[in-house]
């Protein structure tokens, strides 16, 4: 079995992603972006005046992308970069605790609201 990549290579800045085919995700936004330059489109169509100094264009709002396929590739991504694999409990959840009472501590009543 290949071995994992690190972390550092699979995390990547929008201005890096822009330019290497790929398939990302933002945990923030929840998007996916495919990046895929494998067409090219007449470059004709864009020396009108309109798209001078563009540097993205929308040329539909169709996403042609294999549903099936995407979700295969997110689920395996999920499956060997899950974050229980890392020992992912932060240190800062560490000492948080789990908000129940150990044996001896005072506390509200179960099922009591005040």
């Amino acid at each position: 079995m290949a071995s994992e990549p690190d972390i550092g290579t699979i995390v990547v800045e929008v201005d890096d992603l822009l330019v290497r085919p790929g398939t990302y995700f933002n945990p923030q936004t929840e998007v996916v972006v495919i990046v895929d330059d494998s067409t090219s489109i007449d470059q004709g169509v864009f020396n009108m005046e309109a798209y001078e100094g563009a540097e993205w264009v929308r040329v539909s709002d169709e996403v042609p992308v294999d549903e099936e396929r995407r979700d295969e590739v997110l689920e395996s991504f999920q499956t060997h970069y899950h974050p229980g694999a890392r020992g992912s409990v932060s240190g800062t959840a560490l000492e948080q605790g789990d908000d129940e009472e150990d044996e001896g501590e005072s506390g509200q009543e179960p099922g009591r609201e005040d």
